[in-house]
């Protein structure tokens, strides 16, 4: 039986599925500007203003039926697939590339109405000494590689050792680098110190993109999530992004609504678009629908685009494949007819 989402669905949705990476391409980078310590020493957060609009936020909007199906398939186009164990191995690599090309059976796409999309994933992510299998996997297609960098997950070893981790990840054939902040400089409010580190690594990665980490789980409180978040845009991130998945707290509603409030503030007074990346305990289709929803309620539908916005997720492909067959076929598969690998 074919289920096919009207157009205007599609439209809404997922239109940019197949050009997804052009849109990346042709997004201004963002240069940068003067370190200003009175506006980040004036940024102060109410933690129960936050708590309270993060609760309201899956609440306030629903998406159901073909509509849930599109926003999902835009999910999919805005995922950073991932892999970041201490057991990946060139095979595993090389199998999340296959998931990366062709994340969702093409039955269950054609039943949709939507093979004409060439549907793939935002980016695969991997550790620095992997980058060159996927990016032979990946080799005749559009998506990017991502290499985590900078003495990633702890950030814990030195500044020239970080840079010369991000020249390696660049030469391989990385075209985004994730780098991890000090958070040492954070927590005892050392901004010209995690401005100047910040800017050096982005000098590092030359033409790729940056993604600064800032490790919301270990900054003390949402105002230094907000304070780090906009330093890292002063020095020039092309996208900020909340955890490296390995702390005890990642990517929430609540420390992300902190992030995506500063990009607003951030855009108001550069006119430069940063992008946003949530990781970490993402893992169900309905979780990567509230993060939709935050990016659509707080900075609108332009955010909505792989260039600006990402999901890091290594299981969530799984649950979203899932739900999309249920649309289909009316019935929830097993597990095992959506490896990830």
């Amino acid at each position: 039986m074919t289920t096919t989402l009207p157009r205007t669905t599609i439209n809404g949705a997922t239109d940019s599925a197949s050009n997804s990476h052009l849109d990346l391409a042709v997004e201004q980078r963002n240069p940068g500007m003067p370190l200003d310590l009175g506006l980040v020493n004036a940024a102060h957060v109410n933690r129960s203003a936050v708590e309270r609009r993060a609760t309201s936020l899956p609440a306030r909007r629903t998406v159901k039926k073909e509509w849930q199906a599109a926003w999902l398939l835009r999910a999919i186009t805005c995922m950073d697939l991932t892999t970041l164990a201490g057991d990946d191995t060139p095979s595993n690599v090389r199998r999340l590339c296959a998931k990366a090309r062709q994340p969702v059976r093409a039955e269950i796409l054609a039943a949709m109405g939507v093979q004409q999309l060439g549907l793939t994933v935002g980016a695969v992510c991997v550790y620095n000494n992997l980058v060159p299998i996927a990016v032979a996997a990946l080799r005749g297609t559009a998506i990017p590689v991502a290499a985590v960098s900078t003495g990633f997950p702890a950030g814990q070893v030195s500044h020239h050792v970080k840079l010369a981790e991000i020249a390696d990840s660049v030469a391989a054939g990385a075209q985004e680098i994730d780098i991890v902040i000090s958070r040492a400089h954070v927590l005892t409010e050392n901004w010209q110190a995690l401005y100047d580190e910040v800017r050096d690594f982005r000098a590092a990665c030359g033409d790729a993109h940056m993604k600064a980490i800032i490790a919301v789980g270990e900054l003390a409180t949402l105002s230094n999530v907000a304070r780090a978040s906009l330093v890292c845009m002063m020095a020039g991130s092309d996208f900020i992004k909340t955890s490296t998945g390995k702390e005890t707290t990642n990517a929430n509603l609540a420390n992300s609504l902190v992030m995506v409030r500063q990009i607003r503030e951030y855009h108001e007074l550069s006119g430069m678009r940063v992008g946003f990346k949530p990781a970490g305990g993402i893992r169900t289709a309905k979780q990567a629908l509230d993060f939709l929803i935050l990016i659509k309620e707080e900075l609108g539908d332009g955010w909505l685009r792989p260039n600006l916005f990402r999901i890091g997720a290594s299981s969530l492909l799984t649950d979203i494949e899932r739900q999309l067959e249920h649309f289909v076929t009316g019935h929830y598969a097993a597990s095992y007819r959506q490896p990830m690998v």
